[in-house]
Parts: structure tokens; sequence; C-alpha cells
């Protein structure tokens, strides 16, 4: 493993996501580049931080340090303007109404998300589908079209496909690559699978609790 750095002090850097010593409770600093059409894999041991690096990057927990896409910092955005471009994709996602329709801005009318659901095996029925009554799996791979719906610039996939057999895991990476190569969208992918992120990232970075290393292909 070599070690990472790569500190950034300013948006001059170029066009991508850049963050800048990022900390976070008692982690950090963290620094990193991800660029247009680029995933990256996060690794590392359970509890070290991975969920909250995410969350930092978000903007949805207090840390120190900056975020910066394509130039913008995170400080001159208000967090909800942030959040629709930079997507959190959680390993358990939140559900409030009873069927999956209304969680949708404009149900699944769209075609672009009809499209997205059925590559991700769901009929054109599943709008009417009761929440209570979802897999985990189902919730996950929804959860993703879900965030796709504002197209934000980035996704931050924590554990995306945890609770999904090899199959179905498989039209995730593939919907993330497209994603990545077709629409030059950025991705941090979480994961312990390192074989998977072998498949979707164009480096794997494994999380310490004050920085990272990259993974040697």
């Amino acid at each position: 493993m070599t070690e990472v750095h790569s500190p950034l002090s300013s948006p001059d850097a170029g066009s991508g996501l850049h963050i800048d010593r990022l900390c976070f409770l008692d982690s950090g600093p963290f620094s990193l580049h991800a660029s247009h059409g680029e995933c990256v894999g996060i690794t590392g041991r359970s509890g070290i931080g991975k969920t909250q690096l995410l969350r930092a990057v978000a903007d949805v927990i207090a840390h120190d340090g900056e975020c910066w896409l394509d130039g913008q910092a995170c400080s001159s955005v208000k967090a909800p303007q942030w959040r629709r471009r930079v997507a959190m994709v959680p390993a358990e996602s939140f559900w409030w109404y009873d069927t999956v329709a209304p969680h949708f801005p404009s149900g699944l009318t769209e075609e672009m998300t009809r499209v997205r659901l059925r590559k991700l095996g769901f009929g054109d029925d599943v709008g009417k589908w009761q929440v209570s009554r979802l897999s985990t799996g189902e919730r996950q791979r929804l959860s993703l079209v879900r965030s796709l719906v504002l197209n934000p610039m980035v996704l931050l996939l924590d554990e995306p496909t945890s609770a999904l057999d090899l199959k179905t895991a498989s039209l995730v990476e593939e919907m993330v690559k497209e994603l990545c190569c077709q629409e030059d969208m950025i991705c941090l992918w979480v994961s312990h699978d390192l074989d998977q992120l072998g498949r979707v990232a164009h480096k794997t970075l494994t999380l310490h609790n004050h920085g990272f290393t990259e993974e040697k292909r």
C-alpha cells in the first residue's frame, strides 16, 4: 500500500470533487480528489468511520476542513442545495409514505426513472408497492434510483449492495459504472468487498484514523 497525500487549500486544482483536510469526530484529516466520471472505492475496518466520512462530505454532520465541487466550496452553499449536488445513499434508507411512488418528486412518471427502475429489476407497478413489505435489498435499490431524480453530480454510496445477492448486486454495479461513464458522475463507494470495488472503482482507498492508503491493483 502507498500513502495518499493530496492536501488542497483552494479550488484551483481543477474540476471534480476535492476533499481538503476533512476532520470529524476524532478522525482526520482526510484529503482526496475524484474527477468527473471516476468512482473511488473506500474500504476499512468496521467502526473506522467510513459512513461518517460520507456524512461529512454530504454536510450532514459537523466537520472541519472543506469540500469543493467544481471549484465551489461546500461552506458557501446552503446545505439543501449542496445535498442535491452531492447525494448520499445510506445503507439503510428512510421512507415516510405507505407506498413507493410518493417518495419520488414526480411520482414514477418520468421515463428516465422508469428506465432505471427496470434496469434494477423492478416492474412498472413498483410505485404501488407497500413500503412496509419491501425487503432491505429492495429498499437499497429504490433508494439509489430515488437519489438520482435530482440529477446529482456526486453519489456517495454506503454499502449499496450489502443486502443483495450477486446477480442483483451486479445490476447496481452496472448502473453506477454507466452513470460514471456516460453521465460523468463522481462516485465514492464504501464497501468491505474488495473484489466488488475492483470491479466498479478506478482506485480503492483504505480509511485509517488519520488518512488513507491506496490499495495496489
